[in-house]
């Protein structure tokens, strides 16, 4: 049997195959764009009905490496889960687990300390105004933990899963932290993770001015995260698509 024949066989037996090649392309192009840092941040994606089975990152393995057979599958109600011989990092378990088992909703969980959210996080008040479109998508849809305890073990991941518990909240900003953003899908929760960055990187660089920034009235702010939470072409699943065949050109490994 050939190689790729092998390939194939081995990717067939995988299950939940095409999921695991959403996420493992969603690390790839995270640390592409240099959201990631060393080897300290997750992503989880729930695969049963309950949401309590989740795929997550194998501990200490570089974004830039993660195939879809890397990813580990652990159930958060499963107390032996640090007992594995594969166990995952203690924060990823402590925050990712917490979430899974307690916000039904959040299907897919991103967390990174990418430098322009984590500006923000840093900030006396780390609310995100909205000062242009990209900004105004997250109007009174993110939430800011400003109560910072230390890693992100057990305790500390139940904290901030009650943060969650409104089905419109779908960013976090991890008050001297990071920020942790949840979706429906890897592509939706990307998707919304790589437009918060941008929004605080514009809101960041805009302070550097210390110009007086003109903010958006409530009313438009709110209008424009509607509109963007019912926009009727489904961006998010294209722009991950796009990302995926811009990897298979290039003949990357993320598939495996």
């Amino acid at each position: 049997m050939s190689i790729t024949h092998l390939a194939a066989e081995r990717r067939s037996n995988l299950p939940n195959y095409e999921e695991r090649v959403d996420l493992a392309a969603a690390f790839r192009w995270t640390a592409r764009l240099n959201m990631h840092e060393a080897v300290a941040n997750h992503f989880s994606l729930a695969v049963d009905e309950g949401g309590t089975k989740f795929l997550i990152n194998p501990n200490q393995m570089h974004f830039s490496r993660i195939r879809a057979s890397d990813l580990l599958l652990i159930d958060a109600d499963d107390p032996k889960t640090m007992e594995r011989p594969d166990a995952p990092d203690p924060t990823a378990w402590g925050l990712h687990g917490a979430i899974h088992r307690r916000c039904g909703h959040a299907r897919c969980v991103m967390h990174v300390h990418s430098i322009h959210a984590t500006v923000l996080a840093s900030l006396a008040d780390s609310t995100l105004p909205p000062i242009d479109q990209n900004s105004a998508m997250f109007f009174k849809r993110h939430v800011v933990d400003a109560h910072y305890g230390g890693l992100a073990f057990e305790e500390e991941g139940e904290r901030c899963a009650t943060l969650l518990a409104d089905p419109k909240v779908k960013v976090m900003v991890m008050g001297n932290h990071g920020v942790l953003v949840i979706g429906d899908t890897v592509a939706d929760t990307f998707d919304r993770l790589y437009y918060f960055e941008r929004a605080c990187e514009t809101y960041i660089k805009a302070l550097w001015t210390g110009r007086k920034l003109r903010v958006l009235p409530d009313a438009v702010a709110e209008r424009v995260g509607v509109e963007m939470d019912n926009y009727p072409v489904p961006q998010a699943a294209r722009h991950l698509g796009e990302l995926k065949l811009i990897l298979d050109e290039e003949g990357s490994t993320y598939r495996d």
